[in-house]
Protein backbone atom coordinates (compact mmCIF):
# COMPACT_ATOMS: atom_id res chain seq x y z
CA UNK A 1 0.00 0.00 0.00
CA UNK A 2 1.14 3.60 -0.87
CA UNK A 3 -0.54 6.38 1.08
CA UNK A 4 0.43 9.82 0.03
CA UNK A 5 0.13 12.89 2.46
CA UNK A 6 0.32 16.50 0.81
CA UNK A 7 -0.26 19.80 2.35
CA UNK A 8 1.53 22.74 3.39
CA UNK A 9 3.63 23.65 6.21
CA UNK A 10 2.44 23.19 9.54
CA UNK A 11 -0.97 21.33 8.28
CA UNK A 12 -0.43 17.90 10.14
CA UNK A 13 1.10 16.48 7.63
CA UNK A 14 4.12 14.91 9.64
CA UNK A 15 2.45 13.92 12.72
CA UNK A 16 -0.62 12.10 10.66
CA UNK A 17 2.04 10.30 8.17
CA UNK A 18 4.50 8.69 11.48
CA UNK A 19 1.35 7.67 12.76
CA UNK A 20 -0.03 5.73 9.80
CA UNK A 21 2.99 4.52 9.12
CA UNK A 22 3.15 2.97 12.84
CA UNK A 23 -0.73 1.71 12.66
CA UNK A 24 -0.46 0.25 9.08
CA UNK A 25 3.16 -1.36 10.10
CA UNK A 26 4.38 0.66 6.53
CA UNK A 27 7.73 2.68 5.69
CA UNK A 28 7.62 6.44 6.18
CA UNK A 29 9.51 8.27 4.08
CA UNK A 30 9.49 12.24 4.75
CA UNK A 31 10.30 13.95 1.53
CA UNK A 32 11.18 17.29 3.37
CA UNK A 33 14.15 15.95 5.01
CA UNK A 34 15.49 16.03 0.98
CA UNK A 35 14.99 19.64 0.74
CA UNK A 36 15.85 20.26 4.05
CA UNK A 37 19.06 18.75 3.85
CA UNK A 38 19.75 20.93 0.48
CA UNK A 39 19.03 24.00 1.77
CA UNK A 40 20.96 23.53 5.11
CA UNK A 41 24.17 22.23 2.86
CA UNK A 42 24.09 25.39 1.01
CA UNK A 43 23.70 27.61 4.08
CA UNK A 44 27.15 25.58 5.50
CA UNK A 45 28.83 25.64 2.47
CA UNK A 46 28.02 29.93 2.35
CA UNK A 47 25.46 29.72 -0.66
CA UNK A 48 22.51 31.47 -0.82
CA UNK A 49 19.51 28.74 -1.42
CA UNK A 50 18.45 30.19 -4.35
CA UNK A 51 21.24 29.90 -6.45
CA UNK A 52 20.05 27.20 -8.70
CA UNK A 53 23.23 25.71 -10.13
CA UNK A 54 25.13 24.97 -6.90
CA UNK A 55 21.60 23.60 -5.29
CA UNK A 56 21.42 20.98 -8.14
CA UNK A 57 24.50 19.84 -7.54
CA UNK A 58 24.34 19.34 -4.18
CA UNK A 59 21.03 17.19 -4.99
CA UNK A 60 23.10 15.29 -7.23
CA UNK A 61 25.32 14.06 -4.88
CA UNK A 62 22.93 13.74 -1.75
CA UNK A 63 22.65 10.29 -0.02
CA UNK A 64 20.42 9.23 2.39
CA UNK A 65 23.16 8.64 4.70
CA UNK A 66 24.39 12.26 4.51
CA UNK A 67 21.00 13.34 4.61
CA UNK A 68 20.73 11.59 8.43
CA UNK A 69 23.99 13.37 9.34
CA UNK A 70 23.11 17.04 8.16
CA UNK A 71 19.34 16.19 10.28
CA UNK A 72 21.45 16.15 13.36
CA UNK A 73 22.32 19.47 12.60
CA UNK A 74 20.48 22.14 15.30
CA UNK A 75 19.61 24.17 12.14
CA UNK A 76 17.51 21.19 10.03
CA UNK A 77 14.50 21.77 11.94
CA UNK A 78 14.46 24.92 12.69
CA UNK A 79 13.00 28.23 10.90
CA UNK A 80 16.07 28.54 9.14
CA UNK A 81 16.36 25.26 7.42
CA UNK A 82 12.39 25.79 6.98
CA UNK A 83 13.17 28.51 4.76
CA UNK A 84 15.83 27.33 3.14
CA UNK A 85 14.63 23.88 2.13
CA UNK A 86 11.26 26.29 0.47
CA UNK A 87 13.67 28.17 -1.64
CA UNK A 88 15.22 25.07 -2.84
CA UNK A 89 12.29 23.13 -3.25
CA UNK A 90 11.02 25.87 -5.41
CA UNK A 91 13.98 25.28 -8.15
CA UNK A 92 13.22 23.12 -11.04
CA UNK A 93 16.59 21.42 -11.11
CA UNK A 94 16.72 20.51 -7.42
CA UNK A 95 13.42 18.96 -7.90
CA UNK A 96 14.50 17.02 -10.69
CA UNK A 97 17.90 15.64 -9.10
CA UNK A 98 15.63 14.57 -6.08
CA UNK A 99 12.57 12.88 -8.06
CA UNK A 100 14.12 9.64 -8.98
CA UNK A 101 15.50 9.09 -4.94
CA UNK A 102 11.95 9.33 -4.00
CA UNK A 103 10.25 7.51 -6.78
CA UNK A 104 13.01 4.36 -6.38
CA UNK A 105 11.70 3.91 -3.14
CA UNK A 106 8.35 3.21 -3.80
CA UNK A 107 9.60 -0.08 -5.39
CA UNK A 108 11.67 -1.27 -2.35
CA UNK A 109 10.54 0.44 0.56
CA UNK A 110 12.28 -0.51 3.64
CA UNK A 111 12.30 0.73 7.40
CA UNK A 112 14.64 2.61 8.87
CA UNK A 113 16.79 -0.71 9.94
CA UNK A 114 16.75 -1.98 6.36
CA UNK A 115 14.17 -4.33 6.63
CA UNK A 116 11.77 -4.74 3.85
CA UNK A 117 8.32 -3.37 4.42
CA UNK A 118 4.58 -4.06 2.32
CA UNK A 119 4.48 0.18 1.66
CA UNK A 120 4.99 3.45 2.40
CA UNK A 121 3.64 6.21 3.87
CA UNK A 122 4.97 9.13 1.50
CA UNK A 123 5.44 12.60 3.88
CA UNK A 124 5.97 16.32 1.83
CA UNK A 125 4.89 17.95 -1.04
CA UNK A 126 3.93 16.73 -4.71
CA UNK A 127 3.90 13.23 -3.11
CA UNK A 128 0.14 12.49 -4.73
CA UNK A 129 0.77 14.63 -7.67
CA UNK A 130 4.61 13.79 -9.04
CA UNK A 131 6.43 11.41 -7.19
CA UNK A 132 3.40 9.07 -6.51
CA UNK A 133 0.70 9.74 -8.73
CA UNK A 134 -0.08 5.68 -8.47
CA UNK A 135 -0.65 6.01 -4.79
CA UNK A 136 -3.64 3.69 -3.24
CA UNK A 137 -4.84 6.82 -1.03
CA UNK A 138 -3.88 10.57 -1.48
CA UNK A 139 -4.51 13.26 1.14
CA UNK A 140 -4.43 16.78 1.11
CA UNK A 141 -4.15 18.33 4.61
CA UNK A 142 -4.95 21.97 5.46
CA UNK A 143 -5.24 24.24 8.13
CA UNK A 144 -5.94 27.58 7.97
CA UNK A 145 -2.79 30.07 8.16
CA UNK A 146 -2.90 31.29 11.60
CA UNK A 147 -3.45 27.53 12.67
CA UNK A 148 -0.42 26.35 11.25
CA UNK A 149 1.43 29.58 13.00
CA UNK A 150 0.62 28.76 16.78
CA UNK A 151 1.40 25.22 16.25
CA UNK A 152 5.16 26.22 14.51
CA UNK A 153 5.17 28.97 17.17
CA UNK A 154 4.55 26.13 19.57
CA UNK A 155 7.08 24.14 18.19
CA UNK A 156 9.65 26.53 18.02
CA UNK A 157 8.98 27.59 21.92
CA UNK A 158 8.99 24.05 23.18
CA UNK A 159 12.77 24.13 21.65
CA UNK A 160 13.70 27.15 22.95
CA UNK A 161 13.73 29.75 19.81
CA UNK A 162 13.04 32.73 20.23
CA UNK A 163 10.65 34.23 17.76
CA UNK A 164 7.63 35.82 17.64
CA UNK A 165 4.36 34.59 16.24
CA UNK A 166 3.23 37.10 14.07
CA UNK A 167 7.05 36.22 12.44
CA UNK A 168 5.86 32.85 12.59
CA UNK A 169 2.58 33.94 10.38
CA UNK A 170 4.39 36.17 8.05
CA UNK A 171 6.98 33.34 7.22
CA UNK A 172 4.57 31.02 6.18
CA UNK A 173 1.89 33.47 4.33
CA UNK A 174 5.55 33.85 2.51
CA UNK A 175 5.87 30.28 1.80
CA UNK A 176 2.68 29.45 1.04
CA UNK A 177 2.50 31.83 -1.01
CA UNK A 178 6.44 30.57 -2.74
CA UNK A 179 4.92 26.99 -3.25
CA UNK A 180 1.83 27.80 -4.96
CA UNK A 181 3.66 30.06 -7.64
CA UNK A 182 6.88 28.03 -8.46
CA UNK A 183 7.08 27.13 -11.96
CA UNK A 184 7.56 22.94 -11.46
CA UNK A 185 4.85 21.29 -9.28
CA UNK A 186 3.18 24.15 -7.53
CA UNK A 187 1.43 23.27 -4.42
CA UNK A 188 -2.28 21.71 -5.36
CA UNK A 189 -4.07 18.60 -4.22
CA UNK A 190 -3.89 16.01 -6.86
CA UNK A 191 -7.71 15.42 -8.58
CA UNK A 192 -7.97 12.46 -6.52
CA UNK A 193 -6.58 13.20 -3.34
CA UNK A 194 -9.19 13.73 -0.27
CA UNK A 195 -9.16 16.90 1.13
CA UNK A 196 -9.09 16.91 5.50
CA UNK A 197 -9.05 20.28 6.88
CA UNK A 198 -7.31 19.75 10.66
CA UNK A 199 -8.03 23.68 11.37
CA UNK A 200 -10.82 22.26 14.31
CA UNK A 201 -8.89 18.95 15.35
CA UNK A 202 -7.19 17.46 17.68
CA UNK A 203 -4.07 15.15 17.02
CA UNK A 204 -6.02 11.91 17.93
CA UNK A 205 -9.21 13.36 15.54
CA UNK A 206 -7.10 14.01 12.75
CA UNK A 207 -5.81 10.65 12.56
CA UNK A 208 -9.27 8.55 13.44
CA UNK A 209 -10.63 10.78 10.18
CA UNK A 210 -7.85 9.15 8.24
CA UNK A 211 -8.05 5.70 9.49
CA UNK A 212 -11.80 5.19 8.70
CA UNK A 213 -11.06 6.37 5.26
CA UNK A 214 -8.04 4.30 4.85
CA UNK A 215 -10.02 1.20 5.98
CA UNK A 216 -13.14 2.05 4.33
CA UNK A 217 -10.63 1.77 1.11
CA UNK A 218 -8.96 -1.51 2.27
CA UNK A 219 -12.64 -3.25 2.64
CA UNK A 220 -13.68 -2.26 -0.79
Amino acid sequence: MIITIDGPAAAGKGTLASALAERYHLAYFDTGMLYRAVGLDMILQGYSPEDEEKAEKIAQSLTFGKMIKLSEHPDFRSQIGGDAASKVSALPKVRSALLKMQQDFSLNPVFADGTPANGVVYDGRDTGTVVCPQADIKFFVVASPEVRARRRYKEFAAKGINISYEQVLADLLARDKRDSERSTAPLKPAPDAILLDTSGMSIQQEIDSAVKIIDKHSEA
